[in-house]
């Protein structure tokens, strides 16, 4: 690791790496946040496939030693969009072992967001970890940070859950939607997820969970609940009940 450290930052003020770095900028265009910084520096990209809530879908990710940015893949090389900023520093990863078509994976996980991504060959996944392991170590070693303990569920995908996976009854239709719980990641129904509760690591503002995580979060006294009674949340409770994940929260399909 100290070697790669060394190189890291015998790149960080290179003319080769502002350059680089300002390509990926320009290729998300003023959407997206700007990228280039004192000591910033690129370390590798490539096409990882993400598993999203709908189904996996081939995502951009570039890996920085601060940071690792993914987006929508536009026109290769030339233009992405909808760019998502990870600070490396609250990043843990696990391997994901090989199931059927999906081959070559791994969680990353952060108290915000959690997912999992697989790449073409086992050499690539390697790789990838590898590096971001080692960013990671990196730069806790300088902030003498503890690595992260809390992070947020990953999400079972909508094409794992014909019923909901709290009650086991409700079967899912257009009429019937799925949802799921913040806490847990479970494929849920509306009746089983009516009540919000603020984990304050992924909003500002109570997001929904299922009733067995609320429970279990209002014994605690970990934070705050809002039960389907309640007046804050009876002003949105209809709309709330009846729309999807999608629609429910930014990002959530992606």
């Amino acid at each position: 690791m100290g070697g790669e450290a060394k190189m890291v930052d015998r790149l960080a003020n290179s003319e080769a790496n502002s350059k680089r770095i300002q390509v990926v900028e320009g290729c998300f265009g003023a959407a997206g946040q700007p990228l280039v910084i004192p000591g910033r520096v690129l370390i590798g990209e490539g096409v990882l496939t993400k598993l999203c809530r709908k189904k996996p879908k081939a995502r951009q990710f570039f890996l920085f030693n601060d940071i690792l940015v993914y987006g929508n893949i536009v026109i290769q090389k030339k233009k992405y969009n909808k760019q998502h900023i990870i600070p490396l520093e609250s990043v843990t990863i696990d391997t994901v072992a090989d199931e059927g078509d999906l081959r070559n994976g791994w969680l990353i996980k952060t108290p915000t967001k959690s997912f999992a991504v697989y790449a073409a060959t086992a050499t690539e996944k390697s790789e990838w970890m590898s590096h971001i392991g080692k960013c990671v170590g990196d730069l806790l070693e300088k902030s003498g940070k503890a690595p992260t303990g809390e992070h947020a569920a990953v999400w079972i995908p909508d094409s794992e859950a014909t019923l909901c996976m709290r009650c086991q009854k409700i079967k899912f239709t257009p009429l019937s939607r799925r949802h799921h719980c913040r806490k847990c990641g479970y494929v849920v129904c509306g009746p089983c997820s009516d009540k919000k509760f603020l984990l304050p690591s992924q909003s500002s503002k109570p997001v929904r969970v299922c009733e067995f995580c609320y429970l279990q979060l209002a014994s605690a006294g970990g934070g705050t609940g809002l039960g389907p009674r309640s007046d804050s949340y009876s002003r949105s409770g209809s709309k709330f009940n009846n729309v999807s994940d999608d629609e429910d929260e930014e990002d959530s399909s992606d």
